[in-house]
């Protein structure tokens, strides 16, 4: 399977108040992953608190991601809020072994899209991987049109968009317009866990997963059923999972996923601050909602 595509697991980076690195506890983490057979990790992304970190520490957690070497594709965010700094962080990554490139566009003042356009184009050349144009308006503020990523589709090294689950359309409607937009072999996921397996289903190329960052095994096990065609089953096992998803949306999946992983016992590492972990009623919450999921009762590699 091509890079961008299938179950691209994107796990939390478990630091310390400082914001150092704890690469026994990102190899842990990483281990399950590969144990699951996910199609790829994306390392570093808004899950793996990529903008609470150092350059220095960003390094860190992927030299710890060279583990994966030959055995699964490693995709490495790379957004900073200066081009030239997101430049830098490509070259990292493509010196420390990484397959692909996650690319938001991160600012504080608000972007043009020629400004966009400029800005992974040269972060692009400087990587010189195939990189993934990151659309998350949520938490970026910018949205790309489907003008902008037929545009920047065009450009070399450029392979692929990580999208959010559309607001006012359906996703097979937006991939219908988007693959008329688009080189044949430029891959479109979706993000967003909750509406993935419809995502999928709908002829998406890749889910861009929280859930399989922390519970591999059933992720993958939707997103192989998916791919085979069986709606009926593929939302069945969907469905299992809507109390997480509920979670989710009530409270931002960064948040749950570190209480899910505390409850697993992989890590005690907390959210980067100011972010605040769940509170203990709402933790509750969290293991609820794990007991009700078969197989997860512990830390075992490939749940």
């Amino acid at each position: 399977m091509t890079l961008f595509h299938g179950l691209s697991a994107f796990p939390i980076t478990p630091a310390d108040s400082e914001g150092r690195v704890d690469a026994e506890a990102l190899g842990r983490v990483l281990d399950r992953l590969v144990a699951a057979g996910v199609d790829s990790v994306g390392l570093l992304g808004s899950t793996g608190g990529y903008m609470y970190l150092s350059r220095a520490e960003r390094r860190r957690a992927i030299d710890t991601g060279g583990r994966l070497a030959g055995a699964i594709p490693l995709i490495v965010g790379v957004g900073a809020l200066r081009t030239d700094a997101a430049a830098a962080l490509a070259r990292d990554a493509r010196d420390a072994g990484a397959d692909g490139l996650l690319l938001a566009p991160v600012s504080y003042t608000p972007l043009t899209e020629d400004e966009v356009f400029a800005h992974a184009r040269a972060v692009a050349e400087a990587g010189e991987l195939p990189l993934c144009l990151y659309n998350n308006p949520s938490t970026t503020h910018f949205t790309f049109t489907p003008d902008l990523i037929e545009r920047l589709s065009r450009l070399d090294h450029v392979a692929a968009v990580k999208m959010p689950l559309p607001a006012d359309r359906t996703i097979a409607d937006e991939l219908d317009d988007l693959r008329g937009r688009v080189p044949r072999d430029f891959a479109i996921g979706y993000s967003g866990d909750w509406g993935c397996t419809e995502a999928l289903l709908a002829g998406a190329d890749a889910w861009f997963s929280v859930l399989g960052g922390i519970l591999p095994g059933p992720a993958m096990q939707i997103t192989e059923v998916a791919r085979s065609g069986d709606a009926e089953a593929a939302m069945a096992m969907d469905a299992r999972l809507a109390p997480l998803w509920d979670l989710f949306r009530a409270f931002g999946s960064l948040r749950v996923v570190y209480a899910m992983a505390h409850e697993i016992g992989l890590t005690d590492a907390l959210p980067p601050r100011p972010v605040l972990p769940l509170s203990p009623a709402d933790s509750v919450k969290v293991r609820v909602a794990l007991q009700a999921i078969d197989g997860v009762d512990g830390p075992s590699p490939v749940v």
